[in-house]
């Protein structure tokens, strides 16, 4: 592997990528950052001044002018850091934002069969790890802008004065960065580490959560428990050792600019004390001179400081380019559904038809044959066969959330494909075999913001008990997965939100799976409302009360032929 192709060099590469579109602004603010520091000299210019004058006459500049000039230089240099620190905030919280969205805009289009990136993985990604790229703009980015420039300007102030000061300061900066990049390589490793770590805590957390109820019958509450000190503990490892690298980093710097300032002080106070009359242009250094260097010795350093401060801030942000690079190449690979994810008006009624339909059920799997078949307004069919004959598969196709390997699907004469995916979408209802909500109050997740009548749709899919039985009604907050309500008592608020939406088809997976004969028979009911109210219904189902309800079945064998 080259250097070029190393992972380090790609993560310096993804990281520049991701810091491109803002970079104008963090250049900014580290240039008016180091435009602030520099000012630190004419006030120590001032001060050398006024105090050099009460050491010897004649008094070069008198006090309350000097104070004036420093106060005046103080309130400058004030608004110049306020001004950069609110262009980096602003741009670190714009990065952050901006590289979130695009990720959960992908993850969100993803083709119903994906499967790399688990949603512990993604939640991880897209909440902590991700904000993580904020001080790296906000601390690092201006810090090594000032570090370029900073330094270098008070070198060249200080050659007039003493060229022994400049060599100090020449063989001392350089050191810095040295052992700046030696620990950075160590830095970079530990925050990896790290990244893997919190990924692997919120799926264990996930995984917890979600077998909840389990581990509770089985008595499993103290082993699960045991299990996630343990990552926890892991993950308290990689962070102590990430802060352990950033101290080190710290100390480093700290060591190499206190020998450089201590240095320069010893020079100066022999040199004024006559001792070492060498070193300065002309004769020994003048008190003003003296005092001068002196004050803007520690400048000439913090720079670099600062930016040792912020090295573990780089480590952290190169740590998540690797993984957000990695992530991106998946999301990539998995496809997206048909479409863009945009409002639109809904078609009017028409026969759903399709021909010549091949899909794999997952990306790696063999792919599935589909005779041709339709469904009419108005009509309830039923798609039935064993289990990995497609059902699931053959709607998720239909609603446009998985790419056909091959063949059509039609709206009537319009072929489903991405220009017309979110119109036919929006004359769909769709009733997933696990339900799922948007995490909002239930009246928003069942009207999802449009207008209609609320209470008839409740009615017509027999949710009005439901409603009753939730402590604040329909200001109920459910989540995403229904928290709260049974299976059967999410499957007819979905039939409610099916009701509302006033939709045209509506394709449902295994509606009465796992449930009791008196909710099963309450949700086909709610199926065959929608059926009366005009709305076509194909339904993939193994029930024979379902099965008996619908006016014809679609009958798939293994490899998807009827």
């Amino acid at each position: 592997m080259t250097k070029t192709d190393s992972p380090t060099s790609s993560a310096k590469a993804e990281l520049a990528r991701l810091v491109a579109p803002v970079a104008g602004r963090l250049r900014l603010a580290g240039l008016l950052a180091a435009v602030s520091e520099l000012l630190w000299a004419a006030q120590a210019a001032l001060v050398a001044l006024a105090v050099g004058g009460l050491l010897e006459a004649p008094v070069l500049l008198p006090i309350w002018e000097a104070s004036a000039g420093f106060l005046a230089l103080m309130a400058l240099r004030t608004g110049l850091d306020a001004a950069a620190q609110g262009l980096a905030s602003r741009a670190a919280t714009r990065l952050v934002a901006t590289e979130r969205q695009a990720l959960l805009r992908a993850a969100a289009r993803l083709d119903a069969r994906a499967s790399g990136l688990t949603p512990a993985e993604l939640a991880a990604l897209a909440g902590e790890k991700l904000a993580l790229l904020g001080p790296f703009a906000a601390r690092y980015s201006p810090a090594m802008m000032r570090s370029r420039i900073v330094p270098l300007a008070l070198i060249a102030i200080t050659l007039p004065f003493s060229w022994i000061a400049v060599l100090i300061f020449l063989i001392a900066l350089p050191l810095i960065p040295i052992f700046m990049a030696l620990i950075g390589i160590a830095a970079q490793e530990a925050s990896e580490r790290q990244m893997v770590q919190i990924g692997s805590l919120n799926g264990a957390l996930v995984d917890r959560i979600a077998a909840v109820t389990d581990l509770r019958l089985i008595g499993a509450e103290t082993r699960a428990g045991a299990e996630l000190a343990n990552v926890f503990e892991r993950l308290r490892a990689r962070t102590m050792k990430v802060l352990a690298v950033a101290f080190l980093s710290s100390t480093v710097l700290e060591l190499f600019s206190a020998l450089g300032v201590a240095l320069v002080a010893i020079y100066v106070g022999f040199n004024l004390l006559g001792e070492i009359p060498w070193g300065s242009w002309g004769g020994p250094l003048s008190p003003e001179a003296g005092i001068f260097l002196l004050m803007i010795a520690p400048t000439v350093f913090q720079p670099m400081r600062d930016l040792s401060a912020a090295w573990h801030d780089r480590a952290s942000a190169l740590a998540v380019a690797t993984e957000l690079s990695a992530a991106k190449e998946t999301l990539a690979r998995e496809g997206t559904l048909l479409g863009y994810g945009t409002p639109a008006t809904p078609p009017a009624p028409a026969v759903l038809s399709w021909q010549g339909l091949s899909l794999r059920p997952a990306p790696s799997a063999a792919a599935i044959r589909f005779a041709e078949g339709q469904i009419a307004p108005g009509e309830a069919v039923a798609l039935s066969g064993p289990s990995g004959a497609g059902k699931t598969t053959l709607l998720a196709a239909l609603a446009g959330l998985i790419r056909p390997d091959a063949g059509v699907i039609r709206w009537g004469e319009t072929a489903l494909d991405d220009e017309s995916a979110d119109a036919l979408r929006a004359a769909m209802g769709w009733l997933p075999q696990a339900p799922q909500f948007i995490a909002a109050p239930l009246a928003e997740a069942i009207t999802l913001g449009r207008d209609g009548d609320l209470a008839a749709a409740l009615k017509a899919a027999q949710a009005e008990d439901v409603i009753a039985a939730l402590p604040e009604g329909l200001a109920t907050p459910l989540g995403d997965i229904g928290g709260g309500v049974s299976g059967g008592e999410a499957r007819r608020l979905m039939l409610a939100r099916a009701h509302h939406a006033r939709a045209s088809l509506i394709l449902a997976d295994e509606p009465t799976a796992d449930l009791d004969a008196e909710t099963a028979q309450a949700v086909i009911a709610g199926l065959m409302a929608l059926r009366a109210k005009g709305a076509a219904l194909l339904i993939a189902s193994h029930d024979p009360t379902v099965i008996a309800a619908c006016d014809r079945v679609i009958t798939l064998e293994p490899g998807g032929h009827p």
